[in-house]
């Protein structure tokens, strides 16, 4: 019999960590070594279309309001219900939300194997919500860390070392793969079908400071100086964007600047993009940066996160230190008056992803470690047998 997996999504829409583990649940279900399972915690987004697509017809839904109502109590207990029920024998959870909901109910389920995620660095949590997620991490056996430097902050944080395994997010080539030819594309986006222009662009959700676009504006306005036929791109949606837009209009750039929105269509915007920015204060390991990557543009990124580990200096792209915009605007300068070699670096940083950063290499790793995590199992039953019946009592209290 197959081992039975859960993924615990924290909700189904489009972002970083949400598409990764629809990604995830899609590899593992192709790959038919187990028996995939899925649950989340928020049943809104378009991620819903795309496992009813795989054969996920129903989702079941483990909403909460906070962590400290009787609405967790309920959830929780049924959710202990659902994975004895169905014999879940790993349970993976992919966000904070989920960490901390799915590791309390798998271990008071008696999960054999409970494995939580990082894919971020700082700059995103409260010391609160740090403190809780770390209580949760001691209930894991292991820590899915999307780059080295997440482990390396793990680590600083005081996450035990044996805990923690690098896996790196993938990619789809088909993501990156245009279905629309350069006109539509521009069509698309109501972008003018100058000939004439150079787009540089960022794709960053405008939801928190952290992705500092206002030094992606501030090197933009540096390199329309220099290069006049550049125009820029933000794509991504959230409550900044008003504020990013006065700030265009204070540099000068209000006619250069086009706000896209939410990007459904990643692969023609990249098509049309000369060169690609991110300008996060922080990173885990960005989804963006490896889109970039595979879709053949070169990259200027700032220096935090995994970027060090996906964009090799001076081959793929370059790296700068955060808010350094002048050095951001020289960078791009740079690529765009030297086309042959930014096209040599996106071919390169194409290679390297299709090496280091496919859906097959984290598919690889992923069952490595389930494989693992089983294994111990095995070799300790009467461990396993006290998780059981220490769950057990915690959930009845929990029911009176």
């Amino acid at each position: 019999m197959r081992p039975r997996v859960l993924q615990l999504i924290g909700n189904l829409y489009t972002g970083g960590s949400e598409r990764q583990a629809v990604q995830l649940v899609e590899s593992l279900h192709e790959s038919l070594r187990y028996q995939v399972f899925v649950a989340c915690m928020d049943p809104g987004g378009d991620g819903g279309k795309e496992l009813n697509r795989i054969g996920f017809s129903e989702i079941p839904e483990f909403r909460i309001s906070s962590f400290f109502n009787h609405t967790m109590v309920i959830q929780l207990a049924r959710f202990v219900r659902f994975l004895r029920e169905q014999k879940i024998d790993i349970v993976q959870t992919h966000d904070f939300y989920t960490n901390v909901f799915g590791m309390i109910g798998a271990w008071l389920a008696g999960t054999p194997v409970r494995i939580a995620s990082r894919r971020e660095t700082r700059g995103w949590r409260t010391p609160a919500q740090k403190f809780v997620e770390r209580r949760s991490y001691q209930l894991a056996h292991a820590i899915v860390a999307n780059a080295e430097a997440v482990g390396k902050q793990l680590l600083e944080e005081g996450v035990c070392g044996d805990k923690i395994v690098t896996i790196y997010n993938g990619l789809k080539q088909e993501r990156v793969t245009p279905r629309l030819n350069r006109l539509e594309a521009f069509k698309a986006f109501k972008l003018p079908p100058n000939g004439h222009c150079r787009f540089v662009t960022i794709v960053a959700n405008l939801l928190h400071p952290v992705k500092d676009q206002p030094t992606f504006l501030r090197a933009a306005q540096r390199v329309r100086q220099a290069v006049p036929e550049a125009r820029f791109i933000l794509a991504g949606e959230g409550k900044l964007k008003d504020e990013m837009r006065a700030l265009a209009k204070e540099l000068g750039l209000e006619e250069d600047v086009f706000f896209t929105g939410r990007c459904s269509q990643v692969a023609e915007l990249l098509s049309i993009s000369d060169v690609c920015v991110l300008s996060s204060k922080a990173e885990g390991f960005s989804n963006s940066i490896l889109e970039y990557m595979g879709s053949g543009r070169p990259v200027v990124a700032t220096s935090v996160g995994g970027a060090r580990e996906a964009v090799i200096e001076g081959e793929t792209g370059y790296l700068v230190q955060p808010g350094d915009y002048e050095t951001m605007a020289a960078r791009i300068v740079e690529l765009l008056r030297n086309p042959e070699r930014a096209r040599a670096m996106g071919k390169r940083g194409q290679q390297v992803v299709e090496q280091d950063f496919s859906c097959a290499a984290q598919l690889a790793k992923t069952e490595q470690l389930y494989d693992r995590l089983l294994a111990r199992v095995k070799e300790q039953p009467s461990l396993i047998r006290r998780w059981f019946f220490s769950g057990l009592v915690v959930t009845s209290i929990l029911c009176i």
